[in-house]
């Protein structure tokens, strides 16, 4: 549900009757919790906002947020705990164990099958059909995934494993989970259960039942795993699990190579946390003396983060803030802040800002850059003076939306008016359609028979009494026609920008001014995340000709360039090469002058 961006409608604070309801829901949603955990799920004073927003389907999703981490999610009137929930309360839901790598698969929104599935020596947990679900990975209780069980475990077990266990609707990596703190799931030793209690559990279940085994819920024995095997052990100052170690060629491989990694990882007598700890603080330096200027201020901590700390870092090194002793950002700048170096505060609600550093702060001043970045460094400040600052150009989607003449045609797919779709989700939902009403003609595959939906939605009046077959590729076009356009933008190191209606693309024009002198003038720039002062710079110094930049009529917060003669060629040299801006997105390029050949 959430492997793609969703669409914030609204955010706000909690009022004290709905925080009451919401804690009455929570009790009878899981009522084996207790009054000090809803007192924690749910807290009196501290900040609780609900966040309405819509999913990458159009579904619409009510998200409850304690200190902006998600707590919870509602779909449909039923709550979901979230991971944050679940890395407090491991032992919440049922839980179902996988192996890592299919972790990758259920963040993209795949659901878990039971071939993924790992059997304990003591079996899989009891659930029904519709029963809420936790996913964990080998080796940890922490939960990495929620879901819906598609079966119940005696069906699970009489399918010999096999098909899809459980419908997964939020996983640790997707954007749900990236709408919090991005934290990391905890360490949870799993539940070892003796062989003694489990050989006491099966003869009292056989006392209850009578000396006939059920044989409903018998689990095949090459589904098994010897997890009750496995033993916890202490390493680098935290639980984790390992297998008994086994005597072999293959035993003294893993303790060889564990061995190494604690050699590499103590070299030079500092731990892994304190070289992240200096790396931060290198990456932080160098981005402050050599990236940052005073005009760009206030910056965004997570663009600061992002656009110019990841870029100091060195090769072959990766900047982890989880693995320094700070854990997070905030506590990093908050420390940074305290030493006078920067000023961070919160210009608008839950998003903080840097707005002022002391560039004269011993710290800052006394920084020498890597010799091994020094290069690099000087190559890109150089850059940045002759006014061209990296950059990444923006990727853009066109969107569609469902309106209400639309909307029978949707509705079998569970899409209402005001869905918002992708070009190939629409496809989708249109050849599912077609192939659940049958409604490819017989005689010929390539056409497909209207219905009376097809008919009020894709037909003019003119056209409902002559045509009784489309082909698919009129069928998709009326289709795409029809539904109302919106673009999805997303600009490096931010959150993806949804619109309603097309993107404007960027307008190059030739006008006439006093003298029968030519000007060329440019719009929408700034769409694109391009500067116009930069731009304007730019072809200044090429084409050595005067530039102005006027308020765009009309528009607020828009500005055009004005560049004398017409400068086609040299502007789309600029936006096509240097700042690799696709041609379909820039119009009026068909006015440049021709080049004279040279005889």
């Amino acid at each position: 549900m959430f492997s793609k961006a969703f669409r914030v409608k609204s955010n706000s604070a909690i009022k004290g009757s709905d925080r009451r309801k919401l804690r009455a829901d929570i009790a009878a949603a899981f009522p084996t919790l207790s009054s000090e955990q809803l007192a924690e799920f749910v807290p009196n004073k501290e900040e609780l906002n609900v966040v309405k927003l819509y999913a990458h389907k159009g579904d619409a999703v009510t998200v409850y947020a304690n200190n902006r981490n998600p707590v919870l999610f509602e779909v449909e009137k039923t709550l979901y705990p979230t991971v944050y929930t679940l890395w407090s309360y491991p032992d919440l839901l049922p839980a179902f164990s996988t192996w890592p790598p299919v972790l990758q698969k259920l963040a993209g929104g795949a659901d878990l099958m039971l071939p993924g599935v790992t059997v304990p020596c003591f079996g899989l947990p009891e659930v029904q059909k519709g029963t809420l679900c936790a996913i964990t990975l080998v080796g940890n209780r922490a939960p990495v995934a929620v879901g819906v069980a598609t079966m119940s475990t005696a069906e699970m077990l009489a399918a010999g494993m096999k098909g899809k266990g459980i419908a997964v609707l939020h996983a640790y990596t997707d954007h749900l989970w990236g709408f919090g703190d991005k934290s990391s799931p905890p360490t949870l030793a799993p539940l070892v259960v003796e062989p003694a209690e489990l050989e006491s559990a099966g003869e009292d279940k056989t006392d209850e039942e009578g000396s006939e085994p059920d044989t409903n819920l018998s689990i095949d024995p090459s589904l098994q795993m010897d997890f009750c095997s496995w033993s916890l052990r202490e390493g680098d100052g935290s639980a984790r699990l390992a297998e008994e170690e086994q005597p072999g060629e293959t035993g003294a491989a893993e303790r060889a190579e564990d061995t190494a990694e604690v050699q590499q990882e103590t070299e030079g007598g500092r731990t892994p946390q304190e070289q992240m700890d200096e790396l931060l603080h290198q990456c932080f330096f160098h981005a402050l003396k050599c990236k940052v200027k005073k005009s760009e201020l206030p910056l965004l901590t997570s663009t600061f983060l992002r656009n110019y700390m990841f870029s100091c870092c060195p090769d072959g090194q990766q900047l982890d803030i989880k693995k320094s002793s700070y854990k997070k950002l905030s506590k990093f700048l908050q420390y940074m802040q305290q030493q006078k170096i920067v000023q961070v505060k919160e210009l608008n609600k839950g998003v903080e800002s840097i707005v002022d550093v002391d560039w004269k702060h011993s710290d800052i001043k006394s920084f020498v850059v890597p010799e091994t970045l020094s290069v690099a460094s000087a190559a890109q400040e150089s850059k940045s003076r002759d006014g061209e600052q990296l950059y990444h150009a923006p990727e853009i989607i066109p969107l569609y939306g469902v309106s209400a003449k639309m909307a029978p045609l949707f509705q079998e797919s569970g899409h209402k008016k005001g869905s918002i779709l992708s070009s190939s989700d629409v496809r989708n939902i249109i050849t599912s359609y077609v192939k659940t009403n049958e409604l490819v003609d017989e005689t010929n595959k390539n056409f497909v028979k209207v219905n009376p939906i097809l008919c009020d939605c894709l037909l003019d009046k003119s056209e409902q009494d002559e045509i009784a077959k489309l082909k698919w590729d009129d069928l998709l076009g009326r289709c795409l026609e029809r539904l109302q356009p919106y673009h999805q933008v997303t600009f490096f190191g931010h959150e993806p920008i949804v619109k309603k209606g097309t993107l404007d693309p960027i307008d190059i024009s030739i006008a006439q001014r006093s003298s029968n002198k030519k000007v060329t003038i440019i719009k929408n720039l700034e769409l694109y995340g391009l500067d116009p002062e930069l731009i304007a710079s730019s072809l200044q110094q090429r084409v050595q000709a005067s530039g102005t930049i006027h308020s765009l009529p009309g528009a607020k917060d828009r500005v055009q360039v004005q560049i004398q003669g017409n400068q086609i060629n040299h502007l789309a040299k600029l936006l096509l090469e240097e700042y690799q801006l696709p041609r379909k997105y820039i119009q009026g390029l068909e006015k440049a002058p021709k080049l004279s050949r040279k005889k």
